[in-house]
Parts: structure tokens; sequence; C-alpha cells
């Protein structure tokens, strides 16, 4: 893409061209992940979160009747870091791991190569296409994988909707009508401002369609919201901070909050399916993160205990990341595995 003088270009291709352009796109250049990168994930705060989420994927697979076939596949698997301690942990269930095939899917070169150097390629097939995934029951794991898709925003003004373009000279109205035509839902109804994800929406879609066809479900990991009303949550992060987001493009990461209540709406829609959400906290807590704490940090020296319970504290406490991530289960109507959630 070649950005000239007063070059007009939607917000969605402005995000998508920031983060995932081949020679300049940030998530294409540099593992942004850790304390020496621009922001830290869970899994990067402490393997007990990885640890978790492997407990509650093998109760999944007993609740799907233990398939001898089954797919897991994680949806942009960052720096590698949860699905290294997955496969550690899948490791002491021979009959789930020799039952697994697993699935990275990543778009950036970049973070694949890491991902390799980290994880090794005996066990691990990298796909692109999500066409290519088997047909047997499959488990997605999403851990900030939606909040990284590029998206659109509306703005309405006296009955009138506005698109968002980072440059532009003039304002030009935008036909909402055709826009929720195309993406078949009234995503305007009772609103003011719009931020949608194509893409993201997208993945869901496909996703949803999987887990109908072959059975299994969907966990999704983010920060976000379950308020009707959207709000503009737009933002750019270098070096733990927040950035200007129309500066050092591709080199800062540009993120937004992921609002749950359209997701919901959505899966409803789609039918079929049923969904289960809570704060990643509480989902923690109840499959048993505190008492895991508990056992790791016995023996321990006290300066090492301290280190445990305040990477515990990050992750669960309201104040942190406790409240501001959200855990949602997408599952089959008729599926009652519900670990996790009330």
């Amino acid at each position: 893409m070649i950005i000239k003088n007063n070059f007009e270009i939607s917000l969605d291709k402005f995000i998508n061209f920031a983060l995932y352009d081949k020679k300049k796109g940030y998530y294409m250049q540099k593992s942004p992940f850790g304390q020496k990168g621009d922001f830290i994930t869970a899994p990067n705060i402490s393997r007990m979160f990885s640890e978790m989420i492997a407990i509650w994927i093998l109760g999944f697979w007993e609740n799907l009747g233990n398939p001898k076939k089954i797919n897991l596949v994680e949806l942009g698997a960052g720096n590698g870091e949860m699905m290294k301690i997955l496969l550690e942990t899948f490791k002491k269930f021979p009959v789930f791991f020799n039952s697994c095939n697993i699935l990275i899917h990543e778009k950036s070169l970049k973070l694949k190569k890491i991902q390799k150097d980290k994880l090794g390629k005996d066990k691990i097939i990298w796909i692109t296409d999500l066409k290519k995934i088997k047909k047997f029951p499959t488990i997605f794991i999403a851990n900030e994988f939606f909040d990284a898709m590029a998206i659109k925003q509306f703005i309405k003004k006296k009955d009138i909707w506005f698109e968002r373009y980072v440059i532009f000279k003039n304002e030009k109205s935008f036909n909402m009508r055709k826009f929720e035509k195309e993406i078949d839902y009234n995503i305007s109804k009772n609103q003011k401002f719009i931020e949608y994800s194509i893409v993201g929406v997208s993945y869901l879609k496909k996703i949803s369609d999987i887990i109908k066809k072959n059975s299994g479900g969907l966990l999704i990991i983010d920060y976000g919201y379950m308020k009707k009303k959207m709000k503009n949550t737009l933002k750019s992060i270098s070096n733990h901070k927040h950035s200007d987001v129309l500066k050092n493009i591709g080199k800062s990461d540009i993120t937004h909050n992921i609002n749950f209540y359209l997701f919901k709406k959505i899966i409803d829609q789609l039918g079929g399916l049923k969904d289960l959400i809570t704060t990643q906290g509480s989902f923690l807590v109840k499959l048993g993160i505190k008492n895991r704490a508990e056992i790791i940090s016995q023996n321990q020296s006290f300066s090492k205990k301290a280190d445990i319970y305040y990477r515990l504290k990050r992750l669960i406490d309201q104040k942190e990341m406790g409240n501001l991530f959200k855990v949602m289960f997408i599952k089959k109507k008729n599926n009652k595995y519900k670990l996790g959630f009330n």
C-alpha cells in the first residue's frame, strides 16, 4: 500500500496495514510480548494460567466422550508460551495427547518462527486456512485473538451515518442500511456509535459453522465489555503505555475491546449454539488456580512465594485482569459442559 498526501483510507484498512503489512506491519516485524516488548499477556505472567486452560481442555474432551480423534486449535499463539505449557501438561495424559491433532493458526511469519523455535515441529501443524482443519470435534482457544482484528467505526450525526477514515478532507455519508444487509445484522438499532470488526465476526461465523458440523467449542479470553451500547475503544500500545494510533505506524500495537454483547447476539442469530460468559478472575478461580498456587508455593522461599501470589493477583484481581478480561465459551446447544462458569 502506497500512502500519498491527502490519501483516504478506512480505519479497518489502516489497522490491517499497520499490523499485518508483510514489510511494515507491527506483528510481521517483532515479538511484542514480555517485559522487553510492548505488552504482557496472561500466559507470560504465570504458567498457572496455561495450566488452568489445559485442565479446561481435558475436561471438555471428556465431556465430548473422549473422542479418539480431536482437533485443538490455538488462534494466534503469540510467542508460543501458552502452547508450551499445554504440551507439557498434555504429555501427562497420553490418551488425550495421542488422540489430539494440535494446530496453530498464525498470520505473522515472524511469530510463527518464534513459535517453531520454542515448540519444535513434531506434534504441531501450522495452518493459515481454517478449512484445512480435519473434520473431527474441534476445540478452539482464542486468548487475546479477536482484539487484534481490524475494526470499522461509524458515527451518527443528525440521523446520518459516517464511516471513520484515518485521513480525510471531507466527511462522506455512509449507507448504513446497505452495510447491515451485507453483514446480515441490524447493528445500528439504538446506537450513536458503532465499532465492528468484519474480520473478527467472519472468524466467529466460520468457527461456529465448524462447531455445528463437527462438534467442539470455542473459548475466547479477551478484554472487553458486555453492554449493549457501543463505545470507542480503539487504542495503541507501545512499551507498555498508551500511544497515539496515528504515530509510529508499524511499531505500535493497535487494539480494541471486544463487545461480548454483540458476539452473543451474533451467536444467537446463527442458531444451534449456546454461549456462556464470565470474568477471567471467576473462571480461573473456579478451575482451581488458587489451589494450584498453594501447591507450587510449598517449600519455596518467601521471595518465590511472594512472586507466585503477585502473579496470581494480576490474573484474578478485579482491579487487574480479573474483571477487565472476559471468558466466553461457545458450544453446541445440547452440550452441558460448563466447567469454569456459573
